[in-house]
């Protein structure tokens, strides 16, 4: 039986035994000692995420490098450590170290949070992803209302970065970025809409339980043509979303300047950083989650079926990243608006309409 099942539930459990020993001679209140219990289990959740986001953002960055490269025919990283792979690293010192530059006329409070915003909202979402069978370090009965609600926040910290820099650069590039995002969030919740109206459920867990089943029979992926239709609006409407070729405009390159991170540098550059990284992680598992059975799967271990999942569309995402051209900003803001949302609506009422055939044969 592998070690990770149950993985929170049974530390939580060790957790409250520990204490309810310990405690048993200071007559306190059982909500007091579940109080306790449950703070020092929100600490080992806060470490837990603390601890993998920056494995996560390392891992991302040498595997893209590699992919890219492969795709354009290049070596990519080769020279530090066996295969580049100590490259990642070196960048990591390199932030670390260097100097932390603030423009002279910037809001310095809301230049130095910015970052800051951007990403914990990213780092709280991780919280609510089962990352294998009992390893959701929070198991929210609105995990999926909880998702669309943090993922918004981020255009905050975008917009602040851009506004606190003081620069007409990265003013522009922040607005570019909180329209894009805001944009292709409505199709992207859309799709979801759809896949919730199957499982009947907001929870994550829940989600992943109800698609269980040999070889992804119950997939919501294969729930034709409701599924389908529905991954690809929230995949596109991911990639648009965490700011990634072909839809990075905000970046302005042909301005040569960096979109709402033009005036950061150091580590506050890569928290920005991280948070990209972070967040096409997180696209991918929820979509992982919602579409491929998120931990579901035969032979191996729960955990390992999930990252193999996450890391497939990581590497779908990678290779439209080094395949397809940018493409304008009209057609960006008309695809997203004329396109993927009213085909995310046809396909809500697809699913309304299917609903009534999918429990007839016994898919949900």
């Amino acid at each position: 039986m592998d070690i990770l099942n149950n993985l929170f539930p049974n530390i939580y459990n060790a957790l409250n035994d520990f204490f309810h020993g310990l405690l048993r001679g200071a007559n306190l209140r059982p909500d007091a000692e579940s109080f306790i219990v449950s703070l020092i289990m929100g600490l080992i959740v806060v470490v837990f995420l603390v601890a993998i986001s920056p494995f996560l953002m390392l891992s991302l960055t040498w595997v893209e490098r590699k992919v890219v490269a492969r795709i354009q025919n290049r070596l990519g990283p080769n020279r530090v450590g066996p295969w580049g792979i100590f490259q990642i690293f070196a960048d990591m010192i390199k932030m670390l170290t260097k100097e932390d530059i603030v423009p002279a006329n910037a809001d310095r409070w809301v230049h130095f949070l910015a970052p800051v915003v951007t990403m914990i909202p990213i780092t709280l979402i991780l919280a609510v992803i089962p990352w294998g069978r009992g390893m959701a370090p929070a198991d929210l009965n609105i995990g999926v209302l909880y998702v669309i609600a943090l993922s918004s926040l981020g255009t905050v910290g975008i917009f602040m970065a851009g506004w606190g820099s003081n620069n007409k650069f990265a003013l522009i590039g922040g607005m570019r970025a909180v329209a894009q995002i805001i944009s292709y969030e409505v199709p992207q919740v859309l799709a979801i809409v759809a896949i919730v109206l199957l499982a009947g459920s907001l929870s994550l867990v829940d989600i992943v339980k109800l698609q269980g089943g040999w070889a992804g029979f119950r997939w919501f992926l294969f729930a034709i043509p409701v599924g389908p239709i529905a991954f690809v609006v929230y995949m596109i409407s991911a990639i648009a979303e965490v700011n990634r070729t072909p839809f990075d405009l905000p970046e302005g390159e042909s301005e040569i300047v960096a979109g709402h991170h033009t005036e950061y540098s150091g580590m506050k550059w890569g928290l920005f950083y991280m948070a990209e990284y972070l967040n096409l992680f997180v696209v991918c598992a929820i979509a992982a989650t919602l579409f491929l059975g998120g931990w579901q799967g035969p032979l191996l271990p729960p955990w390992i079926w999930f990252f193999v999942k996450t890391l497939l569309l990581i590497l779908i995402a990678m290779w439209v990243r080094g395949t397809f051209p940018r493409i304008r900003m009209d057609q960006l803001m008309k695809f997203a608006w004329q396109v993927l949302v009213p085909v995310a609506l046809v396909n809500i009422v697809l699913t309304g309409l299917a609903l009534p055939i999918f429990k007839a044969i016994g898919l949900i």
